[in-house]
């Protein structure tokens, strides 16, 4: 069967879909970047049985079997699922933290975090990790996406962050810790209700023994620790207590990263699996390094796509406190620490460890519809970090990072159906990401053509 012909079929079968099986379908046409890194497939075809890939192959050596739904994926790069790996989903967008948490904390678990959700599917982003949230929320909202009440990514939460003293009205998502013992009850009690990661903050504040303490307890409920590394001495003990990943740039308007901070991390990352894996590291650069850009033309914050699963007056609230950019508190010192980046990077990208994309999604400006292929557009065109690097770190690394490269990461027959599909060359222009053609999670079709099936995503 030629392709002129598979081509035919695949769009009668696009029209007359109820004559076949929707668990059975078949990806025909693309190319594909399969995650693993090596030259991509021409003219694959992929078979989908139910929410697992069954066979890989191309329109030559892969016969379309009956009752497959034919789907073209014809001039399009075909590859699997993004991970965002630093989102908050209680938060989108809004300017002041302080006004968000007194007003919209009753409405987290019914409005702001299953909007996050559906938006970062619709994106693309097939898993997320979310990073700091109240513990019930957390887990209830994680437990209907798994259970197909809302829609939305495979969700790895932390729950609340471990810091040494919370701040004021932050006590829900973020619990001090005030010794040894009550590290360990705090590790054990986010493990028992199901976590799925630690996230620690503030451990160069901690005593040494309180930090050890949360990663080892950790580590012995088979939970990997990822840790803030804004400042120099963040960075130095948690290599010293043995962090499994960093998160952000850091150090604010400091050139560069201390010698012996990066010698540190040469010797981690020399360690490699004696240590427990690679050295990962979610920079999350993008919104510091285009912050002036937004300043100049913020028109792209008008985009709908963020008031999907949103009321209005919530909204209207979020425009309102965005609609001077340049204004922002939050922001002030960013222009400064915008110059630094690229040194920083690179001095990261030197040591040897292994980027993870992620972007502090849904922090001021930052809304989940836009922040992953943001972040990956930056990493291509201003950091030098390749286009096939780029997107093993926001598919592959992140699945082995969280210990699931078994099911997702990758398009690899047995696993999971998470696929995404863009029109053009996806290698030569990453921000082809910015529109989406196909979204595919677990078998299921949330966006085809670049059209939304508005019956997946329903609440049910």
């Amino acid at each position: 069967m030629n392709r002129q012909i598979l081509i035919i079929f695949s769009i009668l079968f696009s029209i007359f879909t109820t004559q076949a099986s929707e668990d059975n379908i078949a990806l025909v046409g693309g190319r594909l970047i399969d995650g693993f890194g090596h030259r991509p497939i021409a003219n694959s075809v992929i078979l989908i049985k139910g929410e697992r890939i069954e066979k890989i192959g191309t329109v030559d050596t892969l016969p379309i079997p009956e009752g497959y739904r034919l789907v073209s994926t014809e001039g399009m790069d075909v590859l699997p699922g993004l991970w965002e790996n630093h989102a908050h989903l209680k938060i989108t967008g809004h300017a002041d933290y302080a006004h968000w948490d007194k007003v919209y904390e009753s409405r987290w678990a019914s409005e702001i975090m299953p909007a996050s959700a559906v938006q970062l599917l619709l994106a693309g982003v097939t898993s997320a990790r979310d990073l700091g949230a109240p513990l019930e929320t957390s887990i209830q909202i994680k437990n209907q996406i798994e259970n197909g009440e809302i829609p939305g990514p495979r969700l790895f939460v932390s729950g609340p962050f471990l810091q040494h003293r919370p701040y004021a009205r932050a006590e829900s998502d973020r619990w001090g810790i005030y010794s040894v013992k009550d590290a360990k009850s705090k590790v054990k009690k986010l493990a028992e209700a199901g976590v799925d990661i630690i996230k620690l903050i503030d451990q160069d504040k901690m005593t040494l023994a309180e930090a050890q303490a949360i990663v080892d307890e950790a580590h012995k409920h088979n939970l990997k620790v990822v840790a803030h590394s804004h400042r120099p001495d963040e960075i130095r003990r948690g290599l010293e207590i043995g962090v499994d990943n960093f998160e952000h740039t850091g150090l604010t308007t400091a050139p560069e990263y201390p010698a012996d901070v990066i010698e540190m991390l040469k010797e981690r990352t020399a360690r490699g699996r004696i240590a427990g894996g690679p050295m990962f590291w979610t920079p999350t650069v993008e919104g510091l390094f285009r912050y002036m850009n937004t300043v100049d033309n913020h028109e792209y914050l008008d985009n709908t796509c963020w008031y999907r699963g949103l009321k209005e007056d919530t909204i209207a609230d979020i425009k309102s406190s965005i609609k001077n950019p340049g204004q922002l508190a939050y922001m002030q010192l960013t222009p400064l620490r915008q110059p630094t980046l690229k040194r920083k990077i690179q001095q990261l990208k030197d040591t040897g460890v292994v980027f993870l994309v992620g972007t502090d999604s849904g922090i001021p400006m930052k809304f989940h519809c836009q922040s992953t292929w943001n972040e990956m557009d930056v990493w291509v065109n201003n950091m030098g970090i390749s286009a096939m690097d780029t997107i093993r770190s926001a598919t592959y690394w992140p699945s082995v990072m969280m210990g699931v490269s078994d099911e997702v990461g990758t398009i690899s027959e047995g696993k999971l159906a998470d696929i995404i599909a863009v029109r053009g060359d996806v290698l030569r222009h990453i921000n082809v990401l910015s529109r989406v053609d196909l979204v595919m999670k677990g078998g299921l079709i949330y966006k085809l053509d670049g059209a939304v099936n508005e019956e997946a995503v329903k609440t049910k």
